[in-house]
């Protein structure tokens, strides 16, 4: 028997507010200064009456003014695949944590680092494909990369025992300051070692999936291996 009154149930969509549209990038401000999170486009559009790729198009535009204007401002607008969202500059982070008492924590591991490098390179991956290119046992990296929600699980391999695919997160993203991992920069042997020590200088600071804020010149290096790194929870 069918449940009538679940299939009259409203659907859980925003109304649409009169003006909205008139007024797209302050109610835009306004919302995302709010949320504190991203927003998604798919969200906005129900608010504004708009196609989700068309609000992801003005946001993208509404960015290079916003970001590039003459208006001197302490935060960015960020707009990412399927959403957007209000971060701060990476130059204020000293005034943020002096006037916020913010601690510097959460900084990853060169292990970690490592692990972040392959699955964004090479997602989806399972755990015995980043051991292997590792050469040693990275369960204690991918676990604590999945806490900190910069890797997620994005399905299982086809495969006998159907083991688990690993790939990045929005908060990947958000942390190193890229819209798209189209942006992930391309890798040559020269260019490899000096990438992932601007990928390391910004896993030291404050943990960015807490207090909201992003790096401009964030970077992805390759999976490029100092000789001797160990998995060591002493590390993290």
């Amino acid at each position: 028997m069918i449940n009538t009154e679940q299939q009259n149930e409203p659907k859980n969509t925003l109304a649409p507010i009169e003006g909205a549209q008139e007024n797209f990038e302050e109610v835009l401000e306004a919302i995302l200064f709010a949320a504190g999170h991203p927003v998604s486009y798919e969200k906005l559009g129900e608010l504004f009456e708009m196609s989700p790729s068309l609000v992801k198009e003005r946001v993208v535009a509404y960015s290079s003014i916003y970001n590039g204007g003459d208006t001197p401002r302490g935060i960015l607008l960020l707009p990412y695949d399927n959403a957007c969202q209000l971060c701060t500059k990476e130059k204020y982070l000293p005034h943020i944590r002096v006037a916020l008492g913010i601690r510097r924590s959460g900084t990853l591991s060169n292990s970690s680092i490592e692990v972040l490098a392959i699955v964004a390179y090479h997602q989806p991956v399972t755990r015995a494909y980043i051991d292997t290119v590792r050469g040693v046992d990275s369960a204690y990296a991918v676990s604590s990369l999945l806490e900190r929600g910069l890797i997620e699980s994005v399905g299982r391999l086809d495969a006998p025992g159907r083991p688990m695919l690993y790939g990045t997160t929005a908060d990947f993203l958000r942390c190193f300051g890229l819209s798209s991992l189209s942006e992930l920069p391309g890798v040559s042997s020269e260019e490899a070692a000096d990438i992932l020590a601007r990928m390391r200088k910004s896993a030291m600071e404050p943990n960015v999936l807490e207090n909201q804020i992003s790096f401009e010149e964030g970077e992805m290096g390759a999976a490029l291996f100092p000789e001797g790194s160990e998995d060591k929870p002493a590390e993290q």
